[in-house]
């Protein structure tokens, strides 16, 4: 049974999907005016594991995460470049969508953009009007906090609490400060026509709509960055009880945050990693294990230290994946083998993935394979059972987790020169197996 930590109770539950064997999610993607930083990465990261693991264990998986391409920031991006705002978020998509690719991301099910959603975004800020959730004032639409039992729920914040503490800005338009915007009237950047002015939709309706479009009702999972809670996520659900009398979702996940020196990454600041600077340095497996190897609900604070330490452990587990295949590989060893030593190290693997997506005690059960592979390897006695069960179960491991070694398959040329190779060592003719050893070296092939 999966156990997953429900920031909605604020506790461990069981999952239990709405349709058997499937699983439907959505997680809030990034507002496309500028290149991914390694903070907004590790929801990405988290999130795709999440949907390997569901897809490991058998279930039908649907994933979407969005791009917001209606912002200020984007207008302000625009402006500083010369170009229209359509060709910031087209090309900041696409930038996004490779540094997706270079992180190993399973393709989404669906991307949706806030723009082709507009007439539906339009219709049920419409529906929230007219079941007395939302006002007009002066152009703009407002949705009305007050209409909510029990807003703030995710965040545990208050109405009174958020007024006392002047997290709101004061606008004369609202009838509370805490009621926030699902339409704004406006003269600049991209703006479309609604029955209440010329303007452009709020942040916090976007996700609610496109949600409803695609999955249609409920669904089971909805994630993001912790960022997210408030005021985000808290208005997705404060219209969705107003609109369907539902929550979104009967799962939300939050992963902490990716911080630089103890402080959160900002691009308007300026402290942040490009993600595609990172991995200009190191292998994109090196940065996931990193990432992976904290618990994701709690932060990460980025040190060079980490990712040198993540670096030498990837490198062994690397090391030891590649010799076992290439040994597959050279000894034509059959699959589909099942071994009970191994399969204990697979119920451990998923009981760690299982117990609220522990991948860092999933990356403890990996290294422990790694060491019995290479205990194996090293043994007088070829098992080829165990060694084929130690292999498919390190290949979906590290499936799972996203992080392969991309070993290629040798060619019959150099399958002959390993060969060789064992056969001059076997013989003791230390002359020749020393001048292949240095051959095979040069090809790159691990021994």
């Amino acid at each position: 049974m999966i156990k997953i930590y429900n920031s909605l109770t604020k506790k461990i539950e069981d999952f239990k999907p709405i349709k058997e064997n499937e699983l439907t999610m959505y997680v809030c993607g990034p507002t496309v005016y500028n290149f991914m930083h390694i903070g907004n990465s590790r929801p990405i990261i988290f999130f795709d594991v999440v949907a390997r693991f569901f897809k490991y264990l058998g279930y039908k998986v649907t994933y979407v995460s969005n791009f917001t391409d209606i912002d200020d920031k984007i207008i302000t991006r625009a402006e500083e470049e010369g170009i229209s705002e359509a060709e910031v978020s087209e090309k900041y998509i696409k930038e996004i969508s490779e540094t997706y690719n270079r992180l190993n991301i399973i393709p989404h099910d669906k991307n949706p953009k806030v723009t082709e959603n507009m007439q539906e975004i339009i219709d049920y800020i419409g529906i929230l009007i007219t079941k007395g959730g939302a006002y007009v004032s002066d152009g703009d639409v407002y949705f009305d906090v007050s209409k909510i039992d029990n807003y703030g729920v995710l965040s545990s914040q208050t109405i009174e609490n958020l007024i006392q503490g002047a997290r709101v800005e004061t606008n004369d338009k609202k009838k509370n400060p805490v009621d926030f915007t699902l339409w704004k009237e406006t003269l600049t950047g991209l703006r479309w026509q609604s029955p209440w002015s010329e303007g452009r939709p709020g942040w916090h309706t976007e996700c609610v709509v496109m949600i409803n479009n695609i999955f249609k009702g409920k669904i089971d999972i909805h994630g993001g960055g912790l960022d997210l809670k408030f005021p985000h996520h808290d208005n997705e659900i404060a219209q969705s009880m107003c609109s369907h009398d539902h929550t979104i979702a009967n799962y939300w996940m939050h992963n902490g945050r990716i911080d630089l020196s103890g402080e959160k990454m900002s691009k308007s600041v300026g402290n942040v990693i490009w993600a595609n600077d990172l991995l200009d340095k190191v292998d994109y497996q090196i940065y996931r294990f990193m990432v992976l190897n904290v618990p994701y609900r709690q932060p990460l604070n980025y040190r060079e230290e980490l990712l040198d330490q993540a670096a030498t452990e990837y490198e062994k587990i690397r090391r030891s994946y590649n010799n076992l295949y290439r040994k597959i590989e050279l000894e034509d060893i059959d699959l589909g083998k099942k071994d009970s030593e191994i399969e204990k190290l697979k119920t451990e693997f998923i009981e760690a993935m299982s117990n609220d997506f522990n991948t860092a005690n999933a990356i403890t059960s990996i290294i422990n394979l790694s060491k019995l592979s290479n205990t194996l390897l090293r043994a007088k006695e070829l098992d080829r059972e165990k060694l084929a069960s130690c292999y498919s179960l390190f290949t979906d491991m590290l499936w799972v987790l996203g992080i392969e070694t991309n070993i290629e398959p040798l060619e019959e040329e150099d399958k002959k020169l390993v060969r060789e190779y064992e056969a001059a060592r076997r013989a003791k003719n230390f002359e020749l197996s020393d001048e292949l050893r240095k051959q095979i070296a040069d090809k790159g092939i691990l021994l």
